[in-house]
């Protein structure tokens, strides 16, 4: 027993290693999705905007759009936020936004001060959505085509450099495929 005990920090130190090992030049903002080429997951949730509507993956039909995953006590959020806004604005990239696991008084105001680059905010106070999405946390965005069907997962900030090199080709496919 005392030589087990003996060995017993260099086989964690091993373990250890091998796991770190495996994770290094992996990138954290890919991470696979399993809905990749399949429907939006179903759901009926409230519109943020309007509590007495309810929203459905009927949202996602007929144009290719963003779906961004966002809270107000997500920082990172706020970092992409103008970067949503220009998205919405300048380049009329159709956002619908999922506001995750937040108090509704709080997403109000907070598009109210910042600005809305979403065309409907899918109200998901549970993370009921977010779950079946396979959200880690916030943000997260979803490509999907205007047939409903997830074509890629970005997990982290939308900004140019992200909305430039992978965001957009996944879209110009999507339209190429439509």
């Amino acid at each position: 027993m005392k030589r087990f005990l003996l060995f017993l920090p260099l086989l964690v130190a091993l373990v250890l290693g091998v796991v770190l090992f495996a994770g290094i030049g992996k990138d954290p903002t890919k991470l696979e999705s399993a809905l990749i080429g399949k429907p939006v997951p179903e759901f009926t949730l409230a519109d943020l905007h309007n509590p007495s509507a309810t929203l459905d993956r009927s949202l996602f039909r007929g144009e290719i759009s963003l779906l961004n995953v966002w809270g107000t006590w997500c920082p990172s959020c706020r970092d992409e936020h103008d970067d949503l806004m220009w998205l919405a604005n300048d380049k009329g990239i159709n956002i619908i936004g999922l506001n995750y696991k937040d108090k509704r008084e709080d997403a109000l105001v907070w598009l109210e001060r910042l600005g809305d680059p979403y065309q409907t905010t899918i109200y998901d106070p549970k993370g009921i959505l977010g779950f079946d999405l396979g959200v880690y946390g916030a943000p997260e965005t979803f490509v999907i085509d205007a047939e409903g069907v997830v074509r890629y997962r970005h997990v982290g900030v939308v900004n140019p450099k992200v909305w430039e090199e992978t965001l957009l080709p996944v879209i110009e496919e999507a339209r190429g495929n439509s």
